[in-house]
């Protein structure tokens, strides 16, 4: 027979299946991106097309701002992905399907291509040095468009045997074609052999084990697709800001008065005695809840965020995937033994400022390596970034001072010592907050951050540089109406506080109202 002919002279069963697996494959991943897509609400490809860099990334950020345009190539990305993994999964129109999915494909690849200068930081999954999973799939789609794909197990392969055992009919003699067809019978498909159907038909049920698949996922997770950020916050609660945060400056940065803590996502909780804490704050705080706690900040009006640099890949992820461009303070620890280290680190992971860590700056003093901070000090500004000086003790930093080292900022704590677990003024001893933590209650326990805040307060009197205030609440030992009006009220220009996803709105609430009372203070602003 001539579809028998064909197949023999063409692929081995062993390509055919190949060929199939690969097809099929390929199709169920763009059907699965296709139905993610729909079931997310209100899900856009605004953050991957912001987030562009390379040759077109003028065309893809005007797609992006144009409300019009961007609910177009929404549909379009639903749309695209779903019909061409439908059909990939069945083999229907399959050159057809292949040449429209390269096409997407090729759309992503050009909008975030894996090239050197076009990504944040360091690279996510999926994002390599030119070659990414959008182009190996390219790649893919290409051969199985140049291969004969009528042949492929699918739904092409079974019309085209209905179409040549139609076409096999013989003309009679003195009979025209026309004639043959008006008496030809109705065309059985079961004509061709049960076999030849099932085998033809053999994706359709994939249709449904994906479908089902992809409901149960949806249901357990919710779905991070690979055209965009998936992930939405509610603006349930954005919709009670009460206004916008004021800005204070950094040398050239421009800094929203509340500062994002890294602690809460990095599962760091100072929690005393309550043991389970720590565990807890990691098991809520997965990846997902990070995007959607970072997003609701960066939508309630917090532009900058302290981290240590174990943070950045989660950070840099988060800024890639949503073209996000939160700022980071990144906390760095010069030791004796290798000042450079984690400052050459903070800047090969893209930050825009650079401090050294609270207890860094009292273990120095308190060992009596002082100079390590001075070169630090120094060594951030050669390389073109503002320096910040952190300390829990105020005794490290008047000790920095009297060295001669005056940073660009301050990151020093402070909160209020008129709450009941903290231990009496009498017991504490400079630089114990880095140390052990007592079993007595009377002694250091981890609840106290600024032993000393009159004597903070005191010192920053007499400093005209920009003054970050951190640990205001002592841990969640203070209610942030308290912690942010005597942050604020004696002198800081700005404050760093940790927040879970649900305090956001509260917290920027509080520090406006806060604010706005705050008109006369002695320390003037000095940001």
């Amino acid at each position: 027979m001539a579809a028998e002919k064909w197949t023999e002279t063409s692929l081995t069963r062993s390509q055919n299946i190949m060929l199939s697996v690969l097809r099929m494959t390929i199709g169920w991943h763009f059907l699965y991106e296709g139905l993610s897509k729909m079931l997310i609400p209100k899900w856009t490809s605004a953050g991957y097309l912001q987030n562009a860099r390379w040759l077109f990334s003028d065309f893809f950020h005007w797609m992006a701002s144009n409300s019009a345009v961007l609910a177009v190539v929404d549909w379009m990305n639903i749309l695209g992905l779903t019909l061409v993994g439908l059909a990939l999964i069945v083999g229907l129109l399959t050159r057809f399907a292949s040449i429209c999915g390269i096409l997407l494909l090729a759309f992503y690849y050009l909008a975030n291509p894996p090239l050197v200068g076009t990504e944040f930081g360091v690279p996510s999954e999926g994002h390599y040095l030119v070659v990414n999973k959008n182009l190996v799939e390219m790649a893919a789609l290409l051969l199985i468009t140049f291969f004969p794909t009528r042949m492929l197990p699918g739904l092409d392969r079974l019309f085209s045997l209905l179409r040549s055992r139609r076409s096999s009919v013989p003309v009679g003699a003195g009979e025209s074609v026309a004639d043959t067809v008006a008496k030809e019978q109705p065309l059985d498909p079961l004509r061709l052999g049960r076999r030849e159907i099932l085998e033809n038909l053999a994706s359709v049920p994939i249709l449904g084990v994906l479908a089902y698949g992809t409901f149960r996922k949806y249901r357990w997770e919710s779905v991070n697709a690979i055209t965009g950020a998936t992930i939405k916050v509610s603006d349930t609660q954005l919709k009670d800001l009460k206004g916008s945060l004021p800005i204070g400056k950094i040398k050239e940065h421009r800094i929203t008065r509340v500062i994002m803590g890294g602690n809460l996502i990095g599962g760091w909780a100072h929690s005393r005695d309550l043991i389970y804490v720590p565990s807890l704050f990691k098991a809520y705080n997965t990846d997902k809840k990070v995007f959607e706690t970072l997003q609701m900040a960066e939508k309630a009006g917090v532009n900058t965020i302290n981290i240590t640099g174990s943070q950045f890949p989660i950070i840099n992820k988060y800024k890639r995937v949503f073209g996000s461009k939160l700022q980071t303070i990144c906390q760095v620890h010069p030791t004796k033994e290798n000042v450079f280290g984690d400052i050459d680190n903070a800047i090969k992971q893209g930050t825009d400022l650079i401090q050294i860590q609270g207890n860094c700056c009292d273990f120095r003093v308190r060992d009596g390596e002082v100079d390590v901070l001075v070169k630090a000090i120094e060594y951030i500004r050669k390389q073109g970034f503002t320096a910040g000086l952190g300390a829990h003790s105020i005794q490290a930093m008047i000790a920095a001072d009297k060295a001669g080292i005056q940073p660009d900022f301050y990151m020093k704590t402070l909160h209020h010592d008129q709450y009941w677990s903290a231990h009496p003024k009498e017991n504490r001893i400079p630089f114990s907050v880095d140390g052990e933590k007592s079993k007595n209650h009377n002694e250091f326990h981890d609840n106290m951050f600024c032993l000393f805040p009159d004597e903070t307060i005191a010192f920053m009197k007499t400093k005209s540089i920009p003054w970050i205030a951190f640990k205001v609440l002592a841990g969640g030992a203070i209610h942030p109406t308290e912690g942010f009006q005597f942050a604020f009220a004696n002198g800081a220009d700005f404050i760093c506080v940790g927040m879970f996803d649900w305090q956001i709105v509260d917290d920027i609430n509080i520090a406006l109202d806060v604010l706005g009372k705050v008109k006369q203070r002695e320390r003037a602003w000095m940001a």
